[in-house]
C-alpha cells in the first residue's frame, strides 16, 4: 500500500509492455478507464493486482485472452457478472484471488491435468453449481477457498489427490452427502474448514490422521459420536471448532495437553459429564465455548478467570454449578464475550464490576431479581453492544437515566422480567429493542422515533397506552419488526408510513385502536404479517393491501369491519396469502371466491421440513457478526379453542371468516385451495350442502361450518347429497395417515357443528344420521376416527 487514491489516470494504458501492476490495498478507482480498457491495453501482463480498487464493473471476456497471466488479485473490487470461464485454464496462471466480491457470479470448468494453479481463493462470492471432479487434477493447489459462495452437490472424493493442499475451506455452502473419506490423504493440511454444509451424518474418526492440523472448523458438519481420542495426536491445535454437532460423551481428559489451544468451540452439543481439570491447563486460550450441553458438577470460574488472553467465553445453559462466582480473584481477563445464562445466579456476578470492554453479555434465565444495580449500569459503558438480561426477575433500575448509559448498545433483550415503570431509552445505536411480557406502563415517548438505526421494536404484553406516535410509520424505512400486541393503545394508526417502507411484520392487535387501516400500509411492499386483531377498526375490506407482494398472514379478526368484500381488481392480488382471519365483524354478501382464487399460495401442497416464519436480522458488532431468528406468532381458532401460536409453521393455511353475516351457498372454487390446514366458515348465514370439491383438501385438519340460519336445511342436504355425505367421512379418513415421516398431528376428530341450538325432531334424527354412517365407515377402515359433533351429545 502505497497511499495513492483517485482514479487511475488513463496514461497507464499507455505502457503496452507493461508485465507487473500492482495497485493493490489503496483508495484507488479503475473506472474511466475502466478494467476493460486496461485489458485491451496490457496484453503483456503477467501480474495484474488490483485488491481493493473500485473497479464496479464486468470482467472482460478478453481478459482470457492474456496468455502471459500469472498471478491475478482482484480481491473486494465490487466486481459484477459473470466470471470468464476461461480464466481458470490460462497456461500460466499460478494465484488467482476474487474473493469478497458477492455479486460476481460464475461455474468451475473442468480441469485439465497439467494445470498450474497453486492458489483458488473463491470466498464470498456467488459462484455456484457443483465442484467438478476434475479438481483433482490440480496437483499444485495448496490453497483452495471457496467459502461463502453458492455450491451445491456432493464433494468429488478426487479432492482427496490434491496432496500439497495446506489450506482448505469449504465452509458455508450447501454441500451434501459424506464428507470424503479420502481427506485422510491430505496430510500437509494446516487449515481445515468444511462448517455449515448440508453433510449426512458421520464420526470425527477420519480428522486423527492429518496431523499438521492447527485449525479445524467442523461446526455444523452434522457429526456424531464421541470425541475421537485420535485427536490427541493433533498437537499442533491452536483452533479446534465442533460447535453445532452431535457429540455425545465427555470431554477427553487429554485436551488438557493441547496447551497451544487459543480457540475450543464445543457448545450446542450433546456432551455430558463433568467439566474435567485438565481444562484449566489451557492457559493460552483466548476463546472457550461449552454453552449448550448436558455438563454436570462443579465449575471453578476462578480458575478460567486466571486466563489472562481469554476474551470470550460462553457456558449458557449446561446444569453445572458455578463455584465462588461472586468472589473472583483478580487480575481478571478483559472480556469482550460472556454468555452465563440458564443459572441460578440469583444476583448480577461481581467479578463484572472489572469488566469494562465487555462487547457482548447474556445473563438469561438467571432467577435475577430486584433492580438492576447502579455499578452494572456503569459497566462496559463504551463498549457493551449486546446485553440480554431476559427471563429474570427484574423490576428495575435502581439509577434512573434518560437514556441508557451503553452508548453503543445495538441489541438490548429484557423481556420477559417484571419491569414497572415507564419504556426505558435505548441508545441512539440500538438495531434490536425487545421488552415485551414486562409490566411497562405510560406512553411510547417521540424521542423513540430519533432511533434512526432500529430494526426491531418488540413492545407486546406490557401495559402501555396513550397515542401511537405519529412518527412511528417513519421509522419503517429502517425497521423490519413493530410489534405493540397487547397494550392499551388508543385512537388511529398513523397514517405515516413512508414509501420504501422495509417492514415485514405490523402487530397492533389487541389494543384500542379506532378508525381505518393506513391505506399507507401499501408502501410496505416487504410486509408479510398484518395483524390487527381485536380493536376498534371502523372500516371496510381493505382490498388495497392486495399489492403486497410478500402478504402471507393477515388477521382483521375482531373489529367493526363491515360491508360487502367484493371481488378484487385483478387476479393477482394477494398472492402469497396464506393465512387470513377476518372472523368476529360485520362483513356481508356472498363469501369472497373471486378472492379464493387469488389465494394461489393455497393450492399447491408443499412437502418441506419442518420451518418456522421468520424475520431473520443481522448486524456487526465490533468482532462478531449478530444472526437473529424473529419467529412470528399468532392467536387462531383451530378446532373450536383460541390458540396462540408461539411459532407458525411455514406451510401453515388456514381461513376463518366466521362469525359474519356472510350468507348464500360454499363455493365450489374452496376445493382449489388443496393446502388448506384451517377451514371456520361458522355462524354465517350460509345455505345449501357442501361442495363436492371440497374432497380435494387432502391435508384438512379442522373443518367448522355450522350454525347457520338453515342449518336444518344444511344437515338434510348434508345427508341427502351422496357426495357430501362421502367428503365428510373421507375427509377424516384420509388424514389418519397424514404424513407420519413429517411428525405431523393426525386429523382425528371433525367439528360439525354447534348442536346447542339445534331443535326439532328433524335436525336431531339427521345428525344421529351422520353419525351413524361415520361411525360405520370407522368400524371399516378408520378405527382412529373420533367424531366431535361440538355442543351438547345426542
Amino acid at each position: 500500500m502505497s497511499g495513492f487514491s483517485g482514479q487511475i489516470p488513463a496514461d497507464i494504458l499507455e505502457f503496452s509492455k507493461l508485465v507487473s501492476l500492482d495497485l493493490g490495498l489503496n483508495p484507488l478507482k479503475l473506472q474511466k478507464p475502466g478494467l476493460q480498457d486496461l485489458v485491451e491495453a496490457l496484453t503483456n501482463l503477467e501480474v495484474l493486482h488490483l485488491t481493493t480498487v473500485n473497479i464496479s464493473s464486468k470482467v472482460p471476456q478478453i481478459m482470457a485472452n492474456l496468455s502471459s497471466l500469472s498471478s491475478l488479485f482482484l480481491r473486494n473490487c465490487g466486481l459484477q457478472g459473470e466470471f470468464p470461464m476461461g480464466i481458470f485454464q490460462l497456461p500460466n496462471l499460478r494465484f488467482l484471488s476474487i474473493r469478497y466480491n458477492p455479486h460476481l457470479t460464475g461455474y468451475l470448468p473442468e480441469f485439465q491435468s497439467g494445470n498450474q494453479l497453486e492458489i483458488l481463493l473463491l470466498a464470498n462470492t456467488s459462484f455456484s453449481g457443483q465442484l467438478p471432479g476434475s479438481l483433482g487434477n490440480l496437483k499444485s493447489l495448496k490453497k483452495f477457498d471457496v467459502k461463502e459462495c453458492h455450491f451445491s452437490g456432493v464433494i468429488p472424493s478426487s479432492l482427496g489427490n490434491l496432496t500439497k493442499l495446506n489450506s482448505l475451506d469449504l465452509s458455508d455452502n450447501s454441500f451434501s452427502g459424506k464428507i470424503p473419506f479420502t481427506f485422510v490423504n491430505l496430510l500437509q493440511l494446516t487449515d481445515l474448514s468444511l462448517s455449515y454444509n448440508n453433510f449426512r451424518s458421520g464420526t470425527l474418526d477420519w480428522l486423527g490422521n492429518l496431523t499438521n492440523l492447527n485449525y479445524v472448523d467442523l461446526q455444523g458438519t452434522n457429526s456424531y459420536g464421541n470425541i475421537p481420542s485420535s485427536l490427541r495426536k493433533l498437537t499442533q491445535l491452536t483452533v479446534l471448532a465442533l460447535h453445532r454437532n452431535k457429540l455425545t460423551g465427555q470431554i477427553p481428559s487429554w485436551i488438557g495437553n493441547h496447551t497451544q489451544l487459543i480457540s475450543l468451540y464445543l457448545g450446542v452439543n450433546k456432551l455430558h459429564g463433568p467439566i474435567p481439570e485438565s481444562i484449566y491447563r489451557l492457559q493460552n486460550l483466548e476463546e472457550l465455548d461449552l454453552a449448550y450441553n448436558f455438563f454436570s458438577g462443579t465449575l471453578d470460574l476462578n480458575l478460567l478467570l486466571k486466563f489472562r488472553n481469554l476474551v470470550s467465553l460462553q457456558l449458557s445453559y449446561n446444569n453445572l454449578s458455578m463455584l465462588n462466582s461472586n468472589n473472583a480473584t483478580i487480575p481478571q481477563p478483559k472480556l469482550e464475550l460472556l454468555t452465563l445464562s440458564g443459572y441460578n445466579l440469583g444476583e448480577f456476578p461481581s467479578f463484572l464490576r472489572d469488566q469494562n470492554h465487555l462487547e457482548l453479555l447474556d445473563l438469561a434465565d438467571d432467577k435475577l431479581e430486584g433492580h438492576i444495580p447502579k455499578w452494572f449500569m456503569n459497566m462496559s459503558t463504551i463498549t457493551l453492544e449486546s446485553l440480554c438480561l431476559a427471563g429474570n426477575l427484574l423490576t428495575g433500575f435502581e439509577q434512573s437515566f434518560d437514556v441508557l448509559p451503553w452508548k453503543n448498545l445495538r441489541s438490548l433483550q429484557l423481556y420477559s422480567n417484571k419491569l414497572q415503570g415507564s419504556l426505558p431509552i435505548p441508545p441512539p445505536a440500538i438495531f434490536e429493542y425487545e421488552v415485551w411480557n414486562n409490566k411497562l406502563n405510560g406512553e411510547i415517548p417521540e424521542v423513540i422515533c430519533d432511533l434512526t438505526s432500529l430494526s426491531v421494536l418488540e413492545l407486546s404484553n406490557n401495559n402501555l397506552s396513550g397515542k401511537l406516535p405519529p412518527c412511528l410509520g417513519n421509522k419503517s424505512s429502517t425497521a423490519l419488526v413493530l410489534n405493540l400486541r397487547n397494550n392499551s393503545f388508543s385512537g388511529d394508526i398513523p397514517e405515516t408510513f413512508a414509501s420504501g417502507c422495509s417492514l415485514r411484520v405490523v402487530d397492533f392487535s389487541q389494543n384500542k385502536l379506532e378508525g381505518k387501516i393506513p391505506k399507507s400500509l401499501a408502501n410496505c411492499t416487504e410486509l408479510e404479517i398484518l395483524n390487527l386483531e381485536q380493536n376498534n377498526i371502523d372500516d371496510v375490506f381493505p382490498s388495497w393491501l392486495g399489492v403486497l407482494p410478500h402478504l402471507r398472514v393477515l388477521i382483521l379478526r375482531s373489529n367493526g369491519l363491515h360491508g360487502v368484500i367484493g371481488k378484487p381488481e385483478t387476479n393477482v392480488e394477494f398472492p402469497r396469502l396464506q393465512i387470513v382471519d377476518l372472523s368476529n365483524n360485520s362483513f356481508k354478501g356472498k363469501l369472497p371466491l373471486e378472492y379464493f382464487r387469488n389465494w394461489t399460495a393455497m393450492k399447491t401442497v408443499h412437502k418441506k421440513h419442518l420451518i418456522y416464519m421468520q424475520a431473520n436480522t443481522r448486524f456487526q458488532i465490533s468482532h462478531y457478526t449478530m444472526n437473529h431468528k424473529y419467529e412470528y406468532s399468532m392467536t387462531m381458532t383451530n378446532k373450536g379453542v383460541m390458540i396462540l401460536y408461539e411459532k407458525i409453521q411455514d406451510s401453515l393455511t388456514a381461513i376463518d371468516l366466521s362469525s359474519n353475516g356472510f350468507d348464500g351457498e360454499i363455493p365450489e372454487v374452496l376445493g382449489d385451495l388443496k393446502e388448506l390446514h384451517l377451514l371456520n366458515l361458522s355462524n354465517n348465514f350460509l345455505s345449501g350442502g357442501i361442495p363436492p370439491s371440497l374432497s380435494n383438501l387432502k391435508v384438512l385438519e379442522a373443518l367448522d361450518f355450522l350454525r347457520t340460519s338453515s342449518r336444518e336445511r344444511f344437515l338434510s342436504n348434508l345427508y341427502s347429497s351422496p357426495s357430501s355425505r362421502s367428503l365428510m367421512c373421507l375427509t377424516i379418513f384420509s388424514q389418519v395417515r397424514y404424513h407420519e415421516e413429517t411428525n405431523s398431528r393426525h386429523l382425528t376428530t371433525l367439528h360439525l357443528m354447534r348442536i346447542q341450538d339445534c331443535v326439532g325432531s328433524r335436525c336431531r334424527k339427521n345428525v344421529e344420521m351422520v353419525r351413524t354412517r361415520c361411525q360405520q365407515l370407522k368400524k371399516m377402515r378408520a378405527p382412529d376416527l373420533h367424531l366431535n359433533l361440538v355442543g351438547r351429545w345426542w
